[in-house]
């Protein structure tokens, strides 16, 4: 019975343990190899279609990114045109006053007269 016993607990036993570790440990390393292999063939397979992606991202940045611009270049130059037009428009209106003193006057009465109506009826 002891013999029995050792041979169990023993050598034989700790090399059938070893083996299925190595073989446990040779699945694993097989079984990582093929992931990381999977892995950068996924990637590999993917990376044209992602930088394809991103140039087309990057691509419609710039034009968004000149069409902002554009459109501010355009605003700016209306405006400076709406200040010119104010301008003259002001300088029109003071010297038809200049030259037109009671017209100017009796015109201002109307326009008073005509809006305290407008705004008392409501």
């Amino acid at each position: 019975m002891m013999e029995t016993t050792g041979k169990i607990g023993g050598m034989s036993g700790s090399n059938t343990i070893g083996d299925a570790t190595g073989t446990v440990s040779r699945t694993v390393d097989q079984a990582t190899t093929g992931a990381h292999k999977a892995i950068d063939k996924a990637s590999d397979a993917a990376r044209p279609a992602v930088d394809k992606l991103a140039s087309g991202a990057h691509q419609a940045v710039d034009k968004m990114a000149d069409a902002a611009t554009q459109a501010a270049e355009r605003l700016s130059d209306k405006r400076a045109q709406l200040m010119d037009a104010q301008a003259e428009l002001t300088e029109s209106c003071r010297n038809y006053v200049r030259e037109n003193p009671m017209a100017s006057v009796g015109i201002a009465v109307a326009a008073g007269f005509l809006l305290s109506k407008l705004l008392s009826s409501r």
